[in-house]
């Protein structure tokens, strides 16, 4: 059965994010004990779209690994595309629901918010619920370590590097002087800290993340030419000289040929 169907809204992600409150583990640490749920359909085409801001994951190259985090990991969108290994957690009160091997695991990418439900206690429903972490998989993923008929399994998760293919991707949102940019395909450690633009003809310039992983600029930059530096949660940071030429446009994307390292 399907648990959950997200559908969410701006202001459904401005509550969420005022509810956070705690971040996900960094990369490298221990197992820690969560839940999970699936959504999206047996083809994960209702996971596209998502509070991270990623579009079509067939189109962005996330496909059906992914998951839309609870409030407590998504951290106000600061956990959008971070990479997180999952397995169904054999020595809870509830094993049957486990699917075999016990080493079993997959690797899903936060694409999403699993918004609380505070109608519902968090052991009866309100699964996404502060302070509880749990992952609503796309049921391609969810499928490969659970039992279907259980709508709902212990699991135990930890952060791990992400892998990607081909370079960091800028897409250009917005209108006018406003530009909304979307930074994806980020490997290492998957998520972005911090970063910063600078035209053909103006000095480096802050940006602030307006939602999920899309960033913004107010400065008028139509006919520059687009150097972005990207600082990733992990610490690293790299400058993308040029990526976008001076002819775009708003509604294209660009590909880098650099990658974050993992």
């Amino acid at each position: 059965m399907e648990v959950r169907r997200k559908r969410w809204s701006f202001l459904q992600l401005f509550v969420a994010a005022a509810l956070a409150s705690r971040s996900a583990p960094a990369a490298g640490e221990e197992w820690s004990k969560g839940s999970a749920t699936f959504y999206g359909g047996s083809d994960a085409s209702g996971t596209m779209g998502g509070a991270c801001g990623y579009g079509n994951l067939y189109w962005t190259a996330y496909g059906t690994s992914t998951a839309a985090l609870s409030s407590a990991l998504f951290n106000d969108g600061a956990a959008c595309g971070q990479c997180y290994k999952v397995k169904c957690d054999h020595e809870s009160e509830q094993p049957q629901w486990c699917l075999t091997p016990v080493d079993k695991s997959v690797t899903v990418t936060a694409t999403n918010l699993c918004p609380p439900n505070h109608a519902l206690s968090g052991d009866g429903g309100g699964w996404c619920n502060p302070p509880r972490a749990h992952f609503d998989m796309a049921q391609p993923s969810w499928l490969q370590i659970g039992v279907y008929k259980a709508g709902i399994i212990p699991i135990l998760y930890q952060r791990v590097a992400c892998e990607k293919e081909g370079g960091v991707r800028f897409t250009m949102g917005g209108f006018e002087s406003f530009e909304l940019v979307l930074i994806s395909n980020v490997g290492g450690s998957g998520s972005v800290k911090a970063a910063w633009v600078k035209g053909s003809r103006t000095e480096r310039m802050p940006m602030s993340r307006n939602w999920g992983a899309n960033w913004q600029s107010l400065a008028a930059l139509a006919g520059h030419a687009l150097t972005f530096g990207v600082t990733s949660t992990g610490g690293q940071t790299l400058v993308f000289q040029n990526v976008v030429p001076a002819w775009w446009r708003f509604g294209q994307a660009f590909t880098s040929s650099l990658q974050f390292s993992y």
